[in-house]
């Protein structure tokens, strides 16, 4: 096959229209062309409103084809294609995976389509019920500290715009995409250049994989909470886990430790337990809420509101005089600003979007990168936790004490004054937010640098910086304060303990954290 890169088309053009340009490129008949596949296909309003495909075409006489062509954007191409590991037979023992995010259940699937029939544990509820828990807290405060936007079945990836991108390169990244399309995930997310499935289609493909791995004899335990390891001569031997009907002993030499960059008191646990842990560099921000439309007339220009044009997002970074730099996180066109707290006395902010992106706002998470320097952790691990726990405690406080969100207009952030009420972007944040100065909650360097960045980033997207956007505080969640060291096996200090994903330090992002899963359970069947 041959791969072309660039074809540019009308946004309305079709397969044969691909086909034809295609055509064109490679200076062929177009019944020389057999198949063409779409590999990939972005954006391109800067001028004229165009789709910029990347394409596989299957042709005849390929090599005569290729060695006339001169364009340098046609090449061969040959596809990568992830393999799974041989099966293998069970041991005496179960492999146990702890967490059912991305991480958790990538891992627990391919050792459970290689023989390996392991027990989840997920101290979070299944999807449904979890839409429920978080559905009561968004209405009426009332936080279910287990089942909540971090914990339960998907991790906190369930509740968000389940994007997938990733800029990192992996050959399992593609199989990934191709099993969330077969659970139940639009089939663009395989060629879209900012492929989102949505947390309404992600619920789908939950209850899909879920099916998928009971049929493959994964045992899966919602409500299990790992409590405590037990460890001999530096090897695991056990997991203490707690449930609503009390705790249990569960026997076991090997376990994938997938935990999620949230699940706090059992990090803490671990370093107790004498697992070997450092502290990270993170960020740490606000969310940052505009309306749709005036995000799509900055980027779209002209072409704003075209029937083919999807809702606009946005990726911003700059760096400041004082060595820091500021960017946005976790973009989520048409979508709203949730209540992702999973402590009580906490307020942490999320965002999400389902698939449709039709809702009134865009936010996205404003960030300001954090190193263990700022928080005392160049001797604690466990120091950007308590970092984090300070700011949201604090936001806690600000909003009244009820897991309303402290909110401020751009504008006034920017004058150090309190906002009274909301201008022409409406919070979309539920509970509820309170007005105010954000700088009563905010850590000042952190407050300091967004002061910077605003008006540098406003340079990039007029109206970013817009006196009427809304900050909401705090956005404290982005990635683990901690990495759990591991080494080429991909164990920690406690053999048998094999930590991956975001939790862990190795991820960042659904795609990321599932194919770390993935390669944590390749090296167990390995070992088998």
């Amino acid at each position: 096959m041959l791969r072309l890169e660039g074809l540019k088309l009308p946004p309305e053009a079709g397969a044969e229209q691909l086909k034809r340009k295609a055509a064109a490129v490679l200076r062929c008949r177009e019944e020389d062309i057999a198949a063409v596949q779409v590999l990939r296909r972005a954006i391109d309003a800067r001028d004229g409103l165009r789709f910029v495909y990347t394409a596989a075409v299957e042709v005849k006489d390929e090599a005569r084809l290729l060695k006339r062509c001169r364009d340098t954007h046609v090449s061969r191409y040959t596809p990568e294609v992830y393999t799974l590991p041989g099966p293998v037979k069970g041991s005496d023992l179960p492999t146990v995976v702890v967490g059912m995010g991305p991480a958790g259940l990538f891992a627990a699937l391919v050792l459970a389509k290689c023989g390996v029939k392991p027990i989840v544990l997920e101290r979070g509820r299944c999807v449904e019920q979890r839409q429920q828990d978080v559905r009561r807290f968004w209405e009426s405060g009332i936080l279910n500290t287990e089942s909540n936007v971090q914990f339960g079945e998907g991790g906190a990836g369930a509740f968000s715009d389940g994007k997938l991108n990733t800029g990192t390169r992996d050959v399992r990244h593609r199989w990934i995409m191709e099993r969330l399309v077969e659970y139940g995930a639009p089939e663009d997310i395989l060629w879209d250049a900012k492929p989102h499935v949505g947390t309404d289609r992600l619920r789908i493909v939950l209850r899909n994989l879920r099916r998928e791995l009971l049929a493959l004899g994964a045992d899966l335990r919602f409500g299990h909470k790992l409590a405590d390891i037990t460890v001999k001569d530096g090897c695991l031997t056990g997991l203490t886990v707690e449930t609503e009907e009390g705790s249990y002993m569960l026997p076991c030499r090997h376990a994938l430790l997938a935990l999620g960059h949230s699940a706090r008191d059992t990090v803490e646990m671990l370093y107790g337990a004498g697992v070997a842990m450092t502290a990270k560099p993170f960020a740490v921000g606000v969310r940052i809420e505009h309306r749709q439309e005036d995000m799509d007339a900055a980027q779209y220009k002209q072409y704003a509101g075209h029937p083919c044009l999807p809702p606009s997002t946005y990726k911003l970074s700059c760096h400041l005089e004082n060595g820091r730099s500021a960017f946005s996180f976790c973009v989520c066109p048409g979508g709203q600003v949730v209540a992702a707290a999973s402590e009580t006395g906490r307020v942490v902010t999320n965002g999400m979007s389902e698939y449709a992106r039709d809702q009134e706002n865009i936010n996205g998470a404003l960030l300001i990168n954090v190193t263990p320097e700022d928080y005392g952790g160049q001797t604690d691990p466990l120091a950007g936790i308590r970092f984090q726990r300070q700011m949201e405690a604090a936001a806690y406080a600000l909003g009244g004490g009820d897991y309303r969100a402290p909110c401020q207009r751009v504008e006034d952030f920017l004058l150090h004054r309190p906002t009274a009420a909301a201008g022409r972007v409406w919070p979309s944040y539920r509970p509820g937010v309170t007005y105010t100065d954000l700088h009563r909650c905010l850590p000042p360097f952190v407050a300091e640098a967004m002061e910077q960045a605003l008006p540098l980033l406003e340079r990039k997207i007029r109206g970013y910086a817009a006196p009427d956007a809304l900050l909401t505080a705090v956005e404290s969640r982005s990635s683990s304060p901690v990495r759990i060291g591991r080494n080429e096996m991909y164990q920690c200090n406690i053999r048998g303990l094999y930590p991956c994903g975001e939790g862990a330090g190795y991820a960042g992002g659904i795609l990321s954290a599932a194919a770390d899963g993935m390669r944590c359970a390749e090296q167990r069947i390995k070992e088998m």
